[in-house]
């Protein structure tokens, strides 16, 4: 998908609730490249949060009011954790003007519209525009963002069917803006792929770390002395958020589930072949982890 061209800015007055990693990263692109937006604002329910975005400088104005935020808002952002994300629009569509754009970056897409549709109920002025950037580190808090964060990584676009072309036409030319390669799919089938490209690996990070510190005294110090470097890979990923991540994993349950099951099984298939000595079975498997790793670079994805 290729975004449409406009006159700059994309928006005169763009809002960001909840500058978190992705958040704040939107903001200091935002800030650096002023055909996105004219007046960069940002909103947190955390006044610690707000004054630290003031610190930063990475918004031309940091409102705690979410409902005074959006007011005049062409275009409004919603980062933050999908569990709240249906709360966060009952309280903010209400105060967007007519025409304006709701979107928001959940790592969930069902869940997420289904919480969201109730308050555009009685705003059919309201173009609402899913999206995901499929870009992030283990770090949280308005810190953690980098203008760079979205460069050559994927950015899912799920606009509803109802969605006026014009609001999708700008997200995506936001994005673009931002970096990002775009690809447009349903609901469901983005639960799905994130469920086995995002949301299983980091159950199994956190269940890997929490075996790990299980083991008895000794044997766990040693983990700890002597981790390697598969093991460090695992610990970043584990040191994500743990309230975003078992807001994902609970308003993904279906899909995340589904692929659990599909691991299991070829884990199950794996151990059966080391306890026979299976040595074909084994290097199948290793061979087809090379063969994707070696894509992944190839796409730039690594």
């Amino acid at each position: 998908m290729t975004a449409t061209p406009f006159v700059p800015p994309l928006f005169d007055k763009l809002v960001i609730i909840g500058p978190g990693l992705i958040g704040s990263s939107i903001l200091r692109r935002a800030m650096m490249d002023r055909d996105i937006a004219r007046e960069i604002v940002a909103s947190d329910i955390d006044p610690k949060v707000c004054a630290r975005v003031r610190e930063l400088g990475i918004a031309d104005q940091v409102e705690p009011d979410a409902t005074q935020a959006v007011r005049d808002a062409d275009c409004v952002i919603l980062c933050v954790p999908v569990g709240v994300i249906g709360e966060v629009a009952a309280q903010v569509v209400p105060a967007m003007k007519p025409g304006a754009i709701l979107s928001e970056v959940g790592s969930t897409k069902v869940s997420v519209i289904n919480a969201v549709l109730p308050a555009l109920a009685s705003r059919p002025d309201i173009a609402f525009v899913p999206a995901h950037p499929m870009a992030g580190t283990e770090y949280s808090g308005p810190d953690a963002g980098f203008p760079s964060l979205f460069e050559n990584r994927w950015c899912l676009l799920l606009p509803l069917q109802d969605t006026p072309a014009d609001a999708v036409a700008r997200i995506c030319a936001m994005w673009e803006a931002m970096g990002a390669r775009l690809r447009t799919m349903t609901p469901e089938h983005h639960d799905r792929v994130c469920a086995i490209v995002s949301h299983l690996p980091h159950l199994l990070a956190f269940t890997i770390c929490g075996t790990a510190d299980d083991l008895a005294d000794e044997t766990r110090s040693e983990v700890l002395d002597f981790a390697a470097s598969g093991f460090r890979d695992f610990t970043r990923i584990a040191a994500s958020d743990p309230t975003m991540w078992r807001d994902i994993f609970l308003n993904n349950r279906e899909a995340l589930l589904e692929m659990l099951e599909r691991f299991m099984t070829d884990a199950q298939v794996m151990a059966d072949a080391i306890r026979r000595g299976d040595d074909t079975i084994i290097v199948d498997r290793i061979a087809r982890g090379r063969a994707i790793r070696r894509t992944l670079i190839e796409n730039h994805q690594a």
